[in-house]
């Protein structure tokens, strides 16, 4: 078995991991010991599936092997299971670590700041510009897509972090929450180069297979995000009347 076989073995086991795991914090009590327990196993297998991601496109890239000889067009090919599968192995790491250290440092939110974390979402900046460049010049539109989502999303992300202003009590969840939402949307979105050229080749190039996680990852963001909204008004609501004297 060559190595890039073995690598796609450990890349669907991790990843199927990730997959099944992640929809048992979305459904579960937030907070509660099943959420987190499910949320890190989540979270370690789509990190573990994008760096085996990083590495198969790598080898796709400089590899002495041709891969998927059925896709003839090496230059898409270079771009879509090369340069983008690399940022969106870098993008499902960089959301997983940041959904996981917001919470972990809820409290002291200049230790995002560290170059710890910082390095990490200049990696995933740097791969999007590329993969956006690169989409540029062969004309994919689906490469420059993507590629602006993950520039978007480490934007907010940094605005986040690096605000004056201290942040209200409990704004980390919605962080967590999108943070942890976009990693499943770029996990699935990765996921699908893999076995999507197995089982349904035709369809491989298909903007709007590739675009299926991303409408379904923002409409739970858009809905849990009103949920938030409805929660947090009379809370605050509560908060604001006088008491009496």
């Amino acid at each position: 078995m060559h190595l890039f076989e073995i690598l796609v073995v450990f890349h669907v086991i991790t990843g199927l991991t990730g997959l099944i795991a992640f929809w048992v914090p979305i459904v579960s009590k937030k907070g509660a010991k099943n959420h987190r327990r499910w949320g890190r196993i989540c979270c370690y297998g789509f990190m573990g599936a994008g760096a085996l991601a990083i590495a198969m496109a790598l080898l796709s890239l400089y590899g002495p092997e041709e891969r998927i000889p059925s896709v003839t067009d090496r230059v898409l090919f270079d771009g879509l299971f090369g340069w983008m599968m690399l940022y969106l192995g870098l993008l499902t790491i960089g959301f997983a670590d940041y959904g996981l250290a917001v919470v972990k440092h809820s409290r002291e939110r200049k230790a995002l700041r560290s170059a710890r974390y910082q390095l990490v979402i200049a990696a995933v900046l740097a791969s999007a510009a590329y993969c956006f460049y690169y989409g540029f010049t062969i004309g994919e539109a689906l490469m420059m897509a993507v590629a602006v989502l993950g520039i978007v999303a480490m934007s907010i992300q940094q605005l986040y972090i690096w605000r004056k202003a201290a942040p209200a009590p409990r704004s980390y969840v919605g962080e967590h929450f999108r943070a942890l939402i976009g990693m499943g949307i770029s996990a699935y979105t990765a996921f699908m180069s893999v076995g999507l050229i197995r089982y349904i080749p035709e369809h491989v190039f298909n903007p709007l297979v590739w675009a299926l996680p991303s409408a379904v990852g923002v409409s739970l963001i858009i809905g849990f995000t009103l949920q938030a909204k409805r929660v947090a008004k009379p809370r605050a609501q509560a908060n604001a009347r006088p008491t009496s004297a």
